[in-house]
């Protein structure tokens, strides 16, 4: 997985290409746990995301925690398919997704 970094002042944004699964997700973790001190706004771009593990919705579960007590989290471009997944794990009723 590669992940493209772009951040300002207190916006983060990270967009995600490839798979995002147990062998890729600690290192979304590291940046994540780098990242986001000061953060208010964390953005995930999943545009080029083509798969999400349990280990990757855990991570969205950990970034959801952080940024309710300092901001907000907004997933964006999630394709029907990463979409389907948070729907039927409920995923879709605590995040944002724009």
């Amino acid at each position: 997985m590669e992940i493209i970094k772009k951040q300002n002042e207190n916006t983060l944004e990270l967009a995600l290409i490839g798979r995002l699964d147990t062998t890729t997700a600690p290192q979304l973790e590291g940046v994540m746990a780098e990242s986001l001190d000061g953060v208010t706004l964390f953005i995930l771009d999943f545009e080029k995301l083509e798969y999400i593990s349990s280990a990757g919705l855990r991570l969205l579960l950990v970034g959801q925690k952080r940024m309710n007590k300092q901001g907000s989290m907004v997933l964006r471009h999630v394709n029907s398919d990463i979409n389907d997944v948070l729907e039927i794990t409920g995923f879709s009723d605590i995040l944002t997704i724009e």
